[in-house]
């Protein structure tokens, strides 16, 4: 039996499907709201759903049993600094709990989805790998650090005796729900946003991560942690890829750092008057005015066989697929 937390998110869902391609043993995916309509309306006799809340340690306990193997893909991510308390509850008790559980059950390996946001991303001119010290600075979001806590858990895990991977995927890309995520992305440039920022930052298709995933979880590497990125691109160059592939006007106006700030600030107070969530927010303005590049090559010296779908390929299925979603 295979465990798949968050199997109702982007990533999960992409998971669920490569899993049932490729495996034969039945897989259990944990939700906390709803089944994908997708799942409902294609069943599979090898896929059982359940309702699960990470935070809820009888619920964590039950989806565990009779589990050899663990994705934990569960994860809260917001850059809205009303969202921390929730955020840490969830990214790090809920990571804590699956950790204990795996322990309890005596799980063969479990593989926790991390982040690049939860190492070091101080700017410089090297490039940042899994050995980069961690350092909490001005661009350290709550998110980031969150997920740098979560991964404590697990190597406290590890340190108990449970067998463990880690990947930390730069930004994935791939068809999903465009009101949500890094896929918001796409509707921007759809919709023909005219601003990029100076920032630069890593990408990857999300079949190379859930690819890179499941052989990392086949394999006998443990006690190791991966960054999975194809490529770092700047913000100018991704949107204008991204536009070309729509068919689509890129960006040709330059915001400013002095911009950004302005920009989030009049969020805020939105936000204030409002309620509504800003869609720009003082952590993503740091963002996207850092340059920040990813090195790839422990993944690949690991996996000498796996290769990166390029951007280029990655963007043209992607952007292909929201076109004939009639967006």
């Amino acid at each position: 039996m295979i465990l798949v937390t968050g199997a109702n998110g982007f990533l999960g869902t992409h998971l669920i499907k490569k899993l049932l391609i490729e495996v034969s043993t039945n897989i259990r995916a944990t939700y906390r709201t709803n089944i994908p309509t997708e799942f409902i309306e294609n069943n599979h006799p090898n896929l059982q759903w359940m309702a699960c809340d990470i935070l809820d340690i009888d619920a964590v306990s039950i989806a565990m049993q009779g589990v050899q193997q663990v994705y934990h893909c569960a994860n809260s991510i917001s850059f809205d600094t009303s969202d921390t308390e929730e955020m840490y509850h969830n990214n790090v008790e809920g990571t804590a709990n699956i950790a204990n559980a795996c322990l309890e059950n005596k799980v063969q390996k479990l593989l926790y989805v991390s982040s690049v946001a939860a190492i070091a991303r101080a700017e410089s001119k090297a490039f940042i790998s899994e050995k980069t010290p961690w350092l909490m600075d001005d661009n350290t979001s709550q998110y980031g650090i969150s997920k740098y806590k979560a991964e404590l858990e697990v190597w406290r895990a590890n340190a108990e005796g449970l067998p463990v991977v880690i990947v930390n995927p730069s930004v994935i890309l791939g068809e999903g729900d465009w009101n949500k995520g890094s896929s918001q992305l796409f509707k921007n440039v759809f919709n023909e946003f005219p601003y990029y920022t100076r920032g630069m930052n890593g990408y990857v298709d999300v079949q190379d991560v859930v690819s890179a995933m499941i052989t990392l979880m086949k394999s006998r590497i443990v006690g190791e942690r991966f960054i999975i990125n194809e490529g770092n691109y700047t913000y100018q160059d991704l949107f204008t890829r991204m536009a070309n592939a729509f068919g689509k006007n890129p960006p040709t106006k330059f915001a400013s750092t002095w911009m950004s700030a302005v920009v989030w600030r009049l969020f805020a107070i939105k936000k204030l008057l409002t309620g509504k969530a800003p869609l720009i927010t003082k952590e993503t303005a740091l963002t996207a005015n850092a340059i920040y590049a990813y090195d790839n090559s422990k993944l690949q010296k690991a996996m000498p066989n796996f290769r990166y779908t390029s951007l280029d390929k990655s963007l043209e299925r992607i952007c292909g697929y929201y076109l004939s979603q009639n967006v």
